[in-house]
């Protein structure tokens, strides 16, 4: 899908400047199909970008990573489970909730298993 200012270029140059559908494509690179789709359409829903917030474990994200880190070295027995390093957090002063901090370690860990696929071992 293409952003609402492009989408405004080509109507604007279809419809108030007359420009052929192949001039229209090559000034915006875009396929002439594509430029025929977004003409044919009435009014198109824009799609805006999702709006990005700072999160409430961003100071504590580097320290939380390095002990996932630190923990994926450890034997199963011997990891610390993500409610006690949010135990943790939490008398670092965090006061954000348990679900950020899982969805974290998940990403994490997600990323590293395709880190290593990709990669290799060593």
């Amino acid at each position: 899908m293409i952003d609402v200012a492009t989408l405004s270029v080509i109507r604007r140059w279809a419809l108030r400047e007359q420009l052929s559908i192949r001039e229209i494509a090559r000034r915006t690179g875009l396929s002439r199909n594509t430029i025929r789709k977004y003409l044919r359409v009435g009014e198109a829903e824009p799609h805006y970008a999702k709006r990005v917030s700072p999160s409430k474990l961003d100071p504590f994200a580097l320290k939380l990573a390095g002990w996932l880190k630190t923990e994926a070295g450890r034997s199963r027995k011997q990891r610390r489970t993500v409610k006690q390093m949010y135990a943790d957090l939490r008398g670092l002063g965090y006061t954000g909730s348990y679900n950020r901090v899982a969805a974290f370690a998940r990403l994490w860990h997600e990323q590293r298993l395709v880190a290593q696929q990709t990669t290799g071992r060593g």
